[in-house]
């Protein structure tokens, strides 16, 4: 298991959005060690979650984006060379490509656990670590574990959905991520379910929203969206796991709408795969577009979420 006996200096690594979420929760779980320094990109969603720790950010590169990625991999190589670790961590996804091979180089204890949003088998980015036998691969599911995969636990162990008294729905918060995706289907869609004396925030990211009488946020710090989604009575949101991660901590059983690639919403449909695994573990209303209705939201409000991490204790 990673854990405290690497002891040192600890790097974290990640791209923005989920995969910034997901490490930051898994650094907990992990018991990493306490001195940690973390590499993303210039966000506010960075900035808000990781205030008061050491961030160096890195130059952006988008998802299979090669040329971001190698600019990436030249800062890197400069800042590896001025800051040694003993132990670094990463959960994708460009950076960790740009990040983890020159750090293995270096003799550093190198893992990459792979998103759980791939419950199947690995991301692109797995599949161009592979080759690395000094970077660790971490699975999230044990189904497809393997020699060169090991499976410990998965990010979404230890919440459990706990029935609720259902109230009034007034407060509804709706995120699609900080993507450079749009989603703008979820968003007419909505439009004509909500009712017009809901109180909504939108975080919207890239979607256009051109048309639209709705005020809406690109992006919010994580501070002002986590308040809002623990204040909100449904959260409605893409399938993304930090969106996903950020409401189960909030205590909230969301609705997930996974994107379609067929819609050019995303460059896979890993989405559908997160939102099948979570309403299969009863944390999530899982609703396509088109089968999405006010019931969803009123069933999704009817749940609250506990939180123990116990079951780490039985870990070695």
């Amino acid at each position: 298991m990673i854990g405290p006996h690497e002891g040192g200096r600890c790097l974290l690594a990640a791209s923005g959005g989920g995969h910034l979420i997901e490490l930051d929760r898994l650094a907990t779980l992990l018991r990493l060690p306490e001195e940690r320094t973390w590499v993303t990109f210039d966000t506010p969603q960075a900035r808000s979650l990781l205030n008061g720790s050491e961030v160096h950010f890195a130059p952006f590169a988008g998802s299979r984006d090669p040329i971001g990625t190698a600019r990436a991999a030249l800062w890197g190589r400069r800042f590896l060379k001025d800051n040694p670790f003993d132990i670094a961590v990463s959960t994708g996804a460009s950076i960790a490509v740009a990040i983890l091979p020159l750090a293995a180089a270096t003799g550093t204890h190198c893992y990459y656990v792979e998103s759980a949003t791939r419950t199947t088998g690995p991301s692109l980015t797995g599949h161009l670590l592979r080759p690395f036998g000094q970077i660790n691969l971490r699975t999230q599911y044990p189904n497809w574990a393997g020699p060169r995969w090991k499976y410990e636990f998965s990010v979404f162990d230890g919440f459990q959905a706990v029935a609720s008294q259902a109230t009034e729905l007034r407060r509804i918060v709706v995120t699609l991520g900080i993507s450079r995706f749009g989603f703008r289907r979820l968003v007419d869609r909505l439009i004509d379910i909500l009712p017009m004396h809901a109180d909504v925030l939108w975080q919207v990211g890239s979607t256009d929203m051109s048309g639209l009488d709705v005020a809406y946020h690109r992006a919010l710090a994580a501070a002002e969206l986590n308040a809002a989604i623990a204040d909100s009575d449904v959260v409605i949101a893409h399938a993304g796991v930090g969106s996903a991660i950020t409401a189960l901590a909030a205590g909230k059983l969301p609705v997930l709408v996974p994107r379609q690639r067929r819609y050019k919403e995303h460059v896979d449909d890993h989405q559908r795969l997160l939102a099948d695994e979570l309403s299969g573990r009863g944390l999530a209303e899982y609703s396509d577009v088109s089968d999405l209705n006010w019931s969803t939201f009123v069933r999704a409000a009817s749940w609250q979420i506990d939180l123990s991490d116990d079951w780490l204790h039985e870990l070695v």
